[in-house]
């Protein structure tokens, strides 16, 4: 493991592998270790996998507040110029895709591809943005144990939860570790992000949507909506998961950006 000192805080990464590049963004409120299996899949094979705690995730520096993901999206450009790297697949979940349309908006030129999972471009209205913030507001009263065991049967599958505990303790266990300040901080930049809708007509380098048939946050009509808008993009969709596709059906998301990548 690594850190990087950007704009004064501290971003704590992994840089695995060699060949071309592949960066992976979390969604909240997880950590990178939600792409291990990813990471581990893919250095295999020969890629180059990197993976960040966002600020105010994981083993980064928590930031109180808010933080757009225009912040986000600079903090990944930061260690991008630390690693040397111009150009990256540039992959993100849930609000880690919302993060990747961010950076596409502002440095589409470091883009090689995109991957798209288990997200929406679309700006949230204004009740799903009084919804985040007060659940900002809920999660700096309480914690995020409440939140993560209220939602843990949104982000498994509830038969998954059953057929893969393994995969619903890691999750549970990164949503309860999650700092407060830093989720909260997100929610509420999160609820500001700019509609995506208009700029994907224009994303010019190959893209995989991907989405899971039970995804309750981000459903499928979302990822076709994306797919539809994207000239040339591909859609993926995988049977039998919730929001968290790479962890519930990973073989099977696993093949679908092997395929992604070998075709660029």
């Amino acid at each position: 493991m690594s850190t990087l000192r950007h704009a004064g805080i501290t971003i704590d990464y992994q840089d695995e592998g060699t060949g071309d590049p592949l960066v992976l963004v979390h969604g909240h409120p997880f950590d990178r270790s939600m792409w291990h299996p990813q990471v581990s899949r893919f250095t295999a094979a020969g890629c180059r996998v990197i993976a960040a705690d966002l600020r105010g995730y994981g083993r980064s520096t928590v930031v109180p507040g808010d933080t757009p993901l225009e912040t986000f999206a600079r903090d990944l450009v930061g260690l991008l110029d630390h690693l040397g790297i111009d150009r990256v697949v540039l992959g993100g979940l849930s609000m880690g895709g919302q993060i990747v349309l961010e950076f596409h908006r502002l440095f589409p030129e470091r883009l090689r591809g995109l991957v798209l999972a288990s997200t929406s471009a679309r700006a949230d209205t204004p009740e799903v943005r009084d919804r985040r913030r007060a659940t900002a507001d809920r999660l700096l009263r309480e914690g995020l144990t409440p939140y993560a065991e209220e939602v843990i049967d949104k982000m498994v599958a509830p038969h998954n939860i059953r057929e893969l505990p393994e995969v619903a303790e890691h999750v549970l266990a990164m949503m309860k570790a999650a700092p407060p300040e830093g989720a909260a901080a997100a929610l509420r930049g999160r609820a500001e992000r700019p509609d995506y809708l208009a700029m994907l007509a224009g994303v010019a380098v190959p893209t995989l949507v991907v989405v899971g048939t039970e995804d309750g946050f981000t459903p499928v009509a979302e990822a076709r909506l994306m797919h539809e808008r994207i000239p040339g993009s591909v859609l993926r969709v995988i049977e039998g998961a919730a929001h968290l596709p790479n962890l519930e059906r990973r073989v099977e998301f696993d093949a679908a950006l092997e395929r992604f990548l070998t075709g660029l």
